[in-house]
C-alpha cells in the first residue's frame, strides 16, 4: 500500500481519477467497477482502502450526475424512494454481518476481492445484455401518466438490497447491474428515467456506504482528494465526448476491461 505523504503528491492518482471521470461521462457506467480494481490490482492498495474510499468518491463525482438528472425531471421518485430504502437495508446487513463476525484481515480482504470480481464480471454481461433490453423495449407502448406507478415493488425491493450488500462489500453494484435490471423490471418506464434514478439513489447509497468504512478506518483521506482533482474535468471530457464516440466500440472495451479485471481478482 501507498504511503500517505506519497499519495498526496502522486501524480497518477489525479490522472486515474480523470480517466475514470471520463469514463463515467462516456458511457454511464459508475466508476467503482474500474475505479477498485485499478487501486487494489494495479498500485497494491488494501482492498479494504481500496473500496472505503472508492464509496466517497463514487459519491461526490456521481452527485453532479444526479443533480442534472434531478434539473431534467429524469428521476422517477417513487421508484428512487424504494430504491433507497431498500438498497440502505442491504449495505446495513452486510455492514452488520462483517462487524459481527469480526473477520482477520486476511479474510475480509479474500471476501472483498471475491465479491469484486463476480461484480464485475456479472457487470460485463450485463452490459452485453443491455443493448437487447434496449432494443426489445422500443416495441413497448408507454403510459400516458407517472410511469413511477409501475407494480414490480417487491422485486424491486430485492434488487435495490442485493446491490446495496454488494455496493457495501466491493462498491460495485449501482451501476449497469443495477440499470440492466430496472430495464427488466420496469419495461415502460423511459430509459433516460431509469438511467436518472439509478444515478440519484447512487450518491446516498456510496455516501453511507463510505461513511460506514470510515468509520472503520477504510478511507485514505489523501488518496481520495487526489482522485477527486481529475475527476471533474474528466466527467466533463467524457460527456463531450458521448458525442462522438460510437457506443458499440465503448461498450466492447468496457466489457473487456470488467471482464479481466473481475477473473483476475478470482483467480
Amino acid at each position: 500500500m501507498l504511503d500517505l505523504l506519497p499519495i498526496a503528491f502522486d501524480f497518477r492518482l489525479p490522472l486515474i481519477g480523470f480517466a475514470i471521470g471520463a469514463i463515467i461521462g462516456l458511457t454511464g457506467v459508475g466508476g467503482g467497477s474500474l475505479m477498485t480494481p485499478i487501486l487494489v490490482a494495479g498500485l497494491g492498495i488494501a482492498p479494504t482502502i481500496a473500496v472505503g474510499t472508492d464509496l466517497l468518491f463514487a459519491a461526490v463525482t456521481k452527485s453532479f450526475g444526479a443533480l442534472a438528472h434531478w434539473r431534467l425531471g429524469n428521476v422517477a421518485r417513487r421508484l428512487l424512494l424504494a430504491l433507497m430504502a431498500s438498497s440502505m437495508v442491504g449495505a446495513g446487513m452486510a455492514f452488520a454481518v462483517v462487524q459481527t463476525l469480526q473477520p482477520d484481515t486476511a479474510a475480509l480482504h479474500h471476501v472483498i476481492r471475491s465479491v469484486l470480481g463476480f461484480a464485475l464480471v456479472t457487470t460485463a454481461v450485463a452490459l452485453v445484455v443491455r443493448p437487447r433490453l434496449m432494443r426489445a423495449r422500443t416495441s413497448a407502448a408507454l403510459a400516458v401518466d407517472d410511469l413511477d406507478r409501475d407494480r414490480s415493488l417487491l422485486p424491486t425491493l430485492g434488487l435495490g438490497a442485493v446491490i446495496g450488500a454488494m455496493v457495501m462489500l466491493s462498491s460495485v453494484g449501482a451501476g449497469a447491474v443495477g440499470v440492466t435490471a430496472l430495464l427488466l423490471l420496469h419495461p415502460a418506464l423511459p430509459m433516460r428515467r431509469i438511467v436518472g434514478t439509478d444515478v440519484a439513489y447512487a450518491v446516498p447509497l456510496t455516501a453511507a456506504a463510505g461513511a460506514a468504512h470510515a468509520s472503520l478506518g477504510h478511507v485514505d483521506g489523501a488518496l481520495l482528494v487526489a482522485l477527486l482533482i481529475g475527476s471533474v474535468p474528466g466527467i466533463a471530457l467524457g460527456a463531450r465526448l458521448s458525442r462522438t464516440v460510437p457506443e458499440p466500440a465503448t461498450r466492447t472495451l468496457l466489457v473487456g476491461a470488467l471482464g479481466f479485471a473481475g477473473i483476475k481478482l478470482v483467480v
